[in-house]
């Protein structure tokens, strides 16, 4: 067992570099912009990194975002969603929960000082009426507009990474072009309609990596 762990931990600290923490919401209503976010980042060549990657039975929700936390240079903040929708709703805290976990990993554990993150927004400066300690981050606003997430994520790693990267209009382009192909690369791995449909974010951050492999950058 001692082994195996020693072997985990020298695999983690070699993917810190180029893993992506997301922090987000994943349900129907952020699909469109959760698909961008995702393939920017597979097509800068890093690894997205959400909770659902870990699946250990008996290991909790928040042990899995902190070993997560903890194996990502880089994290990605969504707030936009910390406002509820309508009256009589319950706003989301998970997220500037999570958002806090992150901060307190850079600050108290050693070797995590490299570590940096990106707020999102949907407004500009809304986020400071709610976490006012904030102030000073990068934050960047998308408002809702899935080539702008494009934009934003693509322009933080690229500043951070210090990459050479394609234009984000190279991206958003070739964005589109897997989702044209995205349902046929789905079916020819034996996905029905109704598969696809209901597919998990697994499975489309693996459809994105093996397009991206297949269709590198010219």
């Amino acid at each position: 067992m001692a082994r195996t762990q020693s072997r985990r931990s020298r695999s983690d600290r070699g993917d810190f570099g180029k893993s992506v923490f997301i922090n987000c919401p994943f349900d129907a209503a952020y699909l469109p912009l959760l698909r961008p976010l995702l393939f920017t980042i597979i097509d800068l060549g890093f690894v997205p990194r959400i909770a659902s990657d870990l699946s250990e039975s008996g290991q909790s929700r928040i042990d899995r975002i902190v070993k997560l936390i903890r194996r990502s240079k880089y994290a990605i903040h969504d707030l936009s969603r910390i406002k509820a929708s309508k009256p009589g709703e319950l706003f989301r805290l998970n997220m500037p929960f999570e958002l806090g976990i992150d901060v307190g990993c850079r600050l108290f554990k050693n070797g995590c000082r490299s570590k940096v993150c990106l707020i999102l927004e949907e407004r500009k400066y809304r986020y400071q009426a709610a976490i006012s300690d904030m102030a000073g981050s990068d934050i960047a606003v998308h408002g809702n507009k899935p080539a702008q997430v494009v934009k934003v994520i693509r322009d933080w790693l690229n500043a951070h990474a210090s990459l050479s990267a394609v234009g984000p209009a190279k991206i958003w382009a070739r964005f589109n072009e897997f989702m044209a192909y995205k349902d046929d690369l789905l079916k020819a791995r034996g996905f029905s309609k109704k598969n696809i449909e209901e597919l998990s974010t697994n499975d489309l951050i693996r459809s994105m990596k093996s397009w991206a492999a297949a269709n590198s950058v010219q």
